[in-house]
């Protein structure tokens, strides 16, 4: 039996009244705050040749990508699961310039599976990438770009987790994980699968073996960050990362950040600070982000970058409910100053519809509160009874 015209694919959802409405004016706003700290627009494609997409066959982003061939090329082609490594393209690639370089983005992207920063499979991503600084500064200003989308967002009850992949790296390498024994560390760690973790880390020496399963219990306030440096070896990488994560819990004082070491979020692509982004009491992030120093390698130039992104449709799932917009209605005329009245209603802002013949009694369900009366030689706006 075919299935309705109408249905959609699984976890695919259209937006609706007055929720699309209330989608674009977020989205207008987010990226006319991002242009307000220097951060210039870009639209990168849907879709791209598959090696741009995606940097080795297996990880997260290969396995969320829809794959089809390119009828003119014959090349295998990727609807982007992600729109950063598309940024890192058009800055290696494209712009080619030097020093600091900030774009931002927003459109939609494609997962095979409903999982991560939503229960859905077409997130939209609205994000700001930093390229071409590798001090903590950038990430700094990446944390606070973080927090003033959400906050600009009206979102209620908001949070940030902090955590730094880096550190996680430092230990793994002084552990002398092999690349196989490592990858699934790094997943246990990512799943807070302390049972895993455990049967993971078993051949591993002691001290090191310890310091992983540590890693599962160091989150909490901005305290954490002392406890691991009293728990944790004392190496480069690690003394480095608590470091950048102390600096940065400083530049952001006052707002609501916590620290979580077996916070690994991301793609797999990021290199050192990460962020994740909640509201409430809900238990997925509505913002990722962090730094991935290296992204543009494959694309010609490699370069230090830092960037966030947050699902404005995550965004509208933990938002009040819109509310709709009024209108006026007007009676269908061709009197010129009926004309001329709508006109200059619409030029103040207000929504006026011209009532269709034999449409009187779906008033109700117009959404129209106001009607224009004539009144003389005039027109007058006045509430429906």
């Amino acid at each position: 039996m075919n299935a309705p015209a109408w249905l959609l694919p699984e976890f695919v959802e259209d937006i609706l009244p007055p929720y699309a409405a209330a989608f674009d004016a977020r989205r207008a706003r987010l990226l006319a705050m991002l242009s307000s700290y220097g951060y210039d627009y870009v639209q990168p494609p849907l879709v791209e040749f598959l090696d741009a997409l995606i940097s080795t066959s297996g990880d997260d982003l290969d396995l969320k990508t829809f794959k089809v061939i390119d009828s003119l090329s014959c090349r295998q082609m990727g609807v982007r699961a992600d729109i950063t490594p598309q940024i890192a393209r058009i800055d290696a690639h494209l712009l080619n310039r030097n020093g600091a370089v900030r774009l931002c983005y927003a459109g939609p992207v494609l997962h095979t599976r409903p999982e991560g920063m939503a229960n859905r499979r077409e997130p939209y991503q609205l994000g700001a990438e930093l390229f071409g600084h590798a001090g903590i500064e950038a990430d700094l200003e990446m944390l606070t770009l973080l927090l003033a989308a959400m906050q600009a967002c009206d979102l209620a009850q908001t949070r940030v987790s902090v955590g730094h992949v880096g550190l996680f790296r430092a230990l793994a390498r002084a552990a002398g994980l092999d690349a196989q024994t490592e990858a699934a560390v790094f997943v246990a760690l990512r799943h807070k699968d302390v049972p895993e973790l455990t049967a993971c880390v078993a051949g591993v020496d002691a001290p090191w073996r310890a310091a992983f399963l540590a890693l599962t219990e160091l989150y909490g306030d901005a305290s954490v960050i002392a406890t691991a440096r009293a728990q944790l070896p004392v190496i480069l990488g690690v003394t480095q990362a608590l470091d950048e994560l102390e600096t940065l819990v400083q530049g952001v004082a006052g707002t609501e950040i916590g620290i979580d070491l077996a916070d690994l979020r991301g793609y797999g692509y990021h290199t050192g600070v990460v962020f994740a982004g909640y509201v409430g009491g809900q238990a997925q992030a509505v913002a990722l982000g962090g730094r991935y120093d290296g992204a543009g390698a494959r694309f010609g130039r490699s370069r230090p970058a830092t960037g966030f992104s947050l699902d404005l449709r995550r965004v509208l799932d933990v938002m009040p409910e819109p509310v709709a917009v009024k209108a006026i209605v007007a009676p269908y005329s061709d009197d010129v100053v009926l004309l001329a009245e709508m006109a200059r209603l619409r030029a103040l802002g207000e929504r006026v519809v011209m009532e269709l013949p034999g449409q009187e009694a779906a008033r109700a369900t117009s959404g129209c509160d106001r009607i224009l009366i004539q009144v003389g030689a005039q027109w007058r706006v006045q509430p429906i009874n």
